[in-house]
């Protein structure tokens, strides 16, 4: 898959880039060498992006002169060969760094960790506002962390016209040393003269393609989806080569072993999964929304399974998880419980953890109406250390993990295929989102959280009884299923499920999922604490409390402008644009000119408009909680007739199913 690059010296096959298309062609020929059917290319429009060079000179102390390799960001920047730019150190690019500096037309250089302070869009943005001609970041720790000289890359979500580049920490290292001692020498401001050699493009409005193969289903017309992401930065070994070898790998599997599934298996290597569309803070995981959404909506409503795969040749932990939607919890826990798990690899054994989050392609499924699985690979030294870095290559393979995942989602995979029915149950989500209600809460606001209550029990209730009575359809022998109800059910259940994700799908400003009423709950909870401190005159932790309040941590630290542009292109912008993302973040509250206030307050000064402003924000989000509530009572009361309709399914062809079934049994010679 690394025969094709966009960046011949550092790798990267990027959305919509012809190495990305290439790669794809390559990958429809391995499809049908290894026996897959029906081998298509699903052509879908991204932002694409060519990233074909960032090469600095400069000289050092010694007056030598030093090469190095730059990454980049989903920006444009074009130079006519190698061009002079003064490369400016501006610490952590807040908007406090810029004062009575001119970087106009210069090199910006930042460090940032973005684990832990903010994503790479806020001081690149800031930058461009200052009129500077692109800026070059640094990991201080959080990602890139396995040795100075890895470079790092992640997705911009910002625009395309404000450039970014990523330098190694080696790199800077001998760069801010050789700035102090012009520092020392006739320059005040920390910089020096480098030239600047670099080609990085996004044309918007391209396509590229999704790549599908079969194996044909010999009952239902319910599909299983193996997927995985053929896009990657530097050589991404990990992320997600492994995975898509590993789903064409079980594929061939399956195939070579004689395997006649009763669902059809679909494996779909993504396009696009690390960026592929400019300017959103949801601007990943493009090819998989573009695939179900738009290539394929019919998808949705009969794939019963999305097994998604990222980074599956590494142990994360000592612990291995499957992370799923909340509906396939309590399937895969008895699954993961009978699995004889190899010794040496994972001695904490493994676990189910749900629910899905945002971080891969599987969230795009899951929201779309197809429950997914993924392996988890999101916590662990492997996302500080190597990952979106150039370490992310073959030296971090560990072949035991590589079989194990091999067999285990195999036997997964085999597991759901032997079924009718997709094993969902719907009480779990249910009751999730009665447990993080804060009934404390519903009462000092007048939210009718008790009704909310009541409602939910109901509803727990009914998908108890329909979770029941799809295990009872699926625990008969395979050979006695009426394959054609099977199908009619299933689509009544996937259309449970997709109303479930969306009426209780919702994603905080840090991309966590929530349930609707956590976002208000959360800032109410702030709000109350940082009035406390008010009352008392206490600034510094009032405003200490703003900082979990929706995306107001980024007030303190960036000019209006900057903060605005990245409040409303996702509380203003086009549902398009926003793809997986839209109307998942329903209420903001803007706290901006609260925060400068308040910095500029000293201990005596008055604080009767800044308590005024909090009392008015406190009342918008306990009328957004009490709406809130209202919409979750009226969803969880839809959801309850959907469930008892399924149910109804069952209770009206028991008689005429069970003698069907009888008649199978006594035909196979099947006892009772």
């Amino acid at each position: 898959m690394e025969q094709e690059k966009t960046n011949p010296a550092l790798g990267y096959r990027t959305a919509g880039s012809l190495a990305e298309r290439n790669t794809g062609d390559m990958l429809c020929e391995e499809m049908k060498k290894a026996g897959l059917a029906q081998v298509e290319k699903d052509r879908i429009t991204v932002d694409a992006w060519e990233f074909k060079k960032a090469v600095m000179h400069y000289q050092d102390k010694d007056g030598q002169l030093r090469k190095i390799q730059l990454g980049a960001y989903q920006t444009d920047f074009k130079t006519d060969g190698f061009e002079k730019f003064e490369l400016v150190y501006l610490g952590k690019g807040t908007a406090a760094e810029y004062q009575d500096i001119d970087v106009k037309g210069k090199l910006v250089l930042v460090e940032i960790n973005q684990r832990e302070e903010w994503w790479i869009n806020y001081p690149v943005y800031q930058a461009y506002l200052k009129g500077a001609a692109a800026l070059i970041a640094v990991q201080s720790r959080g990602y890139a962390q396995v040795d100075d000289t890895a470079l790092n890359a992640q997705d911009i979500a910002g625009p395309s016209f404000a450039p970014a580049f990523s330098m190694s920490r080696a790199d800077f290292l001998e760069i801010r040393e050789l700035m102090q001692e012009k520092m020392e020498g006739e320059r005040k401001l920390p910089e020096i003269t480098v030239e600047f050699d670099a080609d990085t493009q996004v044309i918007k409005d391209q396509h590229t393609y999704n790549i599908i193969g079969r194996i044909p289903g010999t009952c239902s017309d319910s599909m299983i989806l193996l997927s995985a992401h053929y896009d990657s930065y530097f050589e991404g070994f990990q992320d997600d080569n492994a995975a898509v070898a590993m789903i064409i790998g079980i594929a061939r599997a399956l195939i070579r072993g004689g395997y006649k599934p009763y669902h059809t298996i679909v494996v779909c290597a993504l396009a696009a999964e690390e960026w592929g569309i400019s300017d959103t803070k949801y601007d990943w995981s493009t090819g998989a929304y573009r695939q179900v959404f738009e290539a394929r909506p019919d998808w949705p409503g009969h794939v019963i399974a999305d097994f998604n795969f990222e980074l599956p040749a590494h142990a994360h932990s000592t612990r291995d998880a499957v992370r799923c939607t909340y509906e396939y919890a309590d399937f895969m826990r008895k699954f993961v419980d009978a699995i004889q798990m190899p010794e040496g690899i994972y001695p904490d054994g493994m676990t189910t953890l749900y629910p899905i989050e945002t971080w891969s392609d599987d969230f795009t499924m899951s929201i779309s109406g197809i429950p997914s699985f993924v392996n988890d690979f999101s916590g662990g030294p492997f996302m500080e250390n190597y990952y979106h870095s150039q370490y992310d290559n073959q030296d971090v393979y560990e072949e035991e993990v590589y079989k194990f995942h091999h067999e285990f989602y195999l036997r997964l995979i085999m597991a759901v295929d032997s079924l009718a029915l997709p094993p969902l149950d719907f009480g779990r989500a249910l009751a999730g989102s009665i447990e993080s209600l804060d009934m404390d809460l519903c009462m000092q606001t007048g939210a009718n959280g008790a009704l909310l209550l009541e409602k939910t029990e109901k509803a727990k209730k009914a998908a108890a009884v329909l979770a029941e009575q799809v295990r009872r359809f699926n625990s008969l022998p395979t050979e006695s299923y009426d394959w054609k109800k099977a199908d009619i059910v299933t689509e009544k259940l996937l259309a449970v499920f997709k109303k479930s994700q969306d009426y209780l799908v919702r994603l905080d400003w840090d991309d966590n999922v929530i349930f609707p009423q956590q976002a208000a709950q959360n800032n109410l909870h702030a709000l109350n604490e940082a009035m406390g401190f008010l009352e008392k005159g206490e600034i510094a932790p009032a405003l200490e409390s703003f900082y979990s309040i929706d995306n107001n941590c980024y007030a303190f630290q960036f000019e209006r402008d900057v903060f605005y542009h990245f409040t409303e292109y996702i509380m203003k912008q086009s549902p398009d644009r926003l793809m997986w993302g839209k109307g998942r973040i329903i209420h903001h509250e803007n706290l901006y000119d609260l925060v400068k206030s308040l910095k500029e307050k000293k201990s005596g000064d008055s604080l009767e408009r800044e308590r005024r402003s909090l009392k008015e924000a406190w009342e918008r989000q306990k009328n957004y909680y009490i709406e809130d509530i209202e919409y979750l009572i009226r969803a969880v009361e839809k959801l309850t007739d959907m469930i008892r309709e399924v149910s109804r399914m069952f209770e009206e062809d028991s008689s005429e199913m069970l003698h069907t079934w009888r008649e199978k049994w006594k035909a196979r010679n099947y006892t009772e």
